[in-house]
């Protein structure tokens, strides 16, 4: 699978335990976060995590900042991103099942690096359920 991730200042320590997963998981990765914990501006590493999501350039993302938010507003404006924040296990099993969500927005600051390998293990795992759900993915996006 092929997975772009980015993260800021809040997020490094997360973001190479989750690289170093991935890679052993076999999968394609596109780092764009930040290596360093001095302070940098969470958009221009979410942009292009975002953006690889829109295009189909990578089947799913990875954003990690102390609350997730930030991130995920951030991610969220692009057309075809339906980025969730998790912070538990199942919070991110839903997020695929029911809103069919190609971004996992991960908390640094509210949970910890084994919490955030099992949401991702998860995030990775969990199909679509399509169906009812579809109807209203489908509804999410503006047509301007």
């Amino acid at each position: 699978m092929k997975i772009a991730i980015g993260n800021d200042h809040a997020g490094p320590e997360y973001k190479l335990a989750i690289l170093k997963y991935l890679n052993e998981n076999g999968h394609i990765v596109t780092n764009y976060g930040t290596d360093s914990t001095d302070s940098v501006d969470y958009p221009d590493f979410v942009h292009p995590v975002a953006q690889d999501v829109d295009l189909g350039n990578v089947d799913l993302g990875i954003l990690i900042c102390g609350s997730a938010n930030g991130v995920a507003m951030t991610a969220n404006k692009y057309q075809k991103v339906r980025a969730g924040v998790c912070w538990t296990k199942e919070i991110t099993e839903l997020t695929r099942q029911h809103n069919n969500a190609n971004i996992i927005c991960i908390p640094s600051r509210f949970t910890s690096i084994p919490q955030a390998l099992k949401m991702v293990d998860t995030f990775l795992e969990t199909d679509f359920e399509g169906g009812r759900h579809q109807t209203r993915v489908d509804k999410i996006p503006l047509s301007c």
